[in-house]
């Protein structure tokens, strides 16, 4: 990439894409890597971050653009190569969940259960929905959620435990840093859709990224940064809150690739898998207690974290119920994507003969120490 004066890519930047919506224009890809690689440099000025960030949002991102901030954050990331032969990268969205208990974060240790070992990763608390986060609910049951990358990687490798949360803290600081800024802008920005393919940890040799989506446009976005960042598959999954969980009521869509391939589309329905609910997730306990004035949900989260811990370690126990076809749904279909079953109904059973033999539970037990 041509040198530049991180000032000035970031003026230039600016003058390209906010100029309303006649004049703004598109930036190449080295011309958005440059702009991000300023945002995230020590002394870049907030004000400037900020419009340019928003600014692209309202133009809308292009393929170059999402792929130039992606790779500023990867390279001033700390990631680290784990040895195993496989890994599944478990990427919901980091600002959680509003409108269920999300057990997502117990997917890993039942996949690593499976035979599969398992990253998932996240962040504290962030916007725009401010919800449940993984790391709030693996806190809430006693996982330590402070591990660096490389720490994450000895405990994948470790054949008693084969999984870990890893925070945007530990693995790219210099985004984490801008979580003020973020807040401050109110409204999404590319780094709510980047941020989850950062890929924290990779297999020596496949790593393969989970992830979920909300809106049409989205699947191919995911898929070709899933293909630019390197991922050997990916499994692009239309569920609850745009996480990585369908709706326990309803046919759902999933986007695959294999091997960079092009993305094809299937037909998820919960009944292939035996699972018959009446409610699309975990509901929310009716006794919560009200979050406190000013808060961005209707009830507390941290109450709500730890009652998702606790549903989270029933299912793990093999109690029935929604999250343990939460559990059992989003294990089956990496499963049977990955080549581990031949179809989704005989996934669901080797899930549910690790999660009723307490096996991914020892898993987590394990994590703990």
């Amino acid at each position: 990439m041509a040198n530049i004066d991180p000032q000035e890519s970031i003026q230039l930047a600016i003058q390209k894409v906010a100029t309303g919506p006649e004049y703004s224009k598109n930036l190449n890809y080295e011309e958005t890597y440059q702009a991000m690689q300023y945002i995230l440099s020590d002394g870049a000025d907030p004000v400037q971050a900020g419009i340019f960030l928003i600014a692209l949002r309202m133009k809308r991102e292009t393929l170059d653009e999402y792929k130039g901030v992606l790779q500023a954050i990867v390279d001033t990331a700390n990631t680290a190569t784990v040895d195993v032969d496989e890994l599944v990268d478990i990427a919901d969205p980091y600002d959680g969940h509003s409108r269920g208990l999300p057990v997502v974060a117990f997917v890993a240790p039942v996949l690593a259960a499976c035979g599969l070992p398992a990253v998932t990763h996240g962040l504290e608390y962030i916007g725009p929905k401010y919800g449940i986060t993984q790391r709030k609910v693996l806190r809430a049951a006693g996982v330590n959620v402070d591990l660096s990358s490389a720490e994450a990687a000895k405990a994948l490798e470790n054949d008693s435990i084969g999984w870990a949360y890893v925070d945007q803290r530990a693995c790219a600081s210099r985004l984490y840093h801008l979580l003020d800024l973020r807040r401050r802008m109110i409204k999404r920005s590319v780094l709510t859709t980047v941020e989850t393919l950062i890929k924290p940890l990779q297999a020596r040799g496949k790593t393969y990224t989970m992830t979920g989506y909300v809106h049409k446009a989205y699947p191919p976005i995911y898929a070709e940064l899933a293909r630019f960042r390197g991922f050997d598959s990916a499994m692009i999954v239309r569920g609850v809150e745009g996480g990585v969980i369908p709706s326990l009521q309803q046919e759902a869509k999933l986007f695959f690739f294999e091997k960079g391939g092009q993305e094809t589309e299937h037909t998820l329905n919960p009944t292939d898998m035996s699972i018959t609910q009446t409610s699309r997730a975990v509901p929310l306990p009716k006794d919560l207690p009200a979050a406190a004035a000013g808060s961005k949900t209707e009830f507390d989260i941290d109450a709500g974290a730890k009652a998702a811990a606790e549903a989270g370690m029933e299912a793990l126990q093999g109690k029935a119920g929604s999250a343990y076809d939460c559990l059992v749904y989003s294990a089956s279909i990496c499963l049977h994507s990955l080549g581990r079953s031949e179809t989704l109904a005989k996934a669901a059973e080797t899930v549910r003969k690790i999660l009723d033999s307490g096996a991914a539970l020892t898993r987590l037990e394990a994590a703990r120490n």
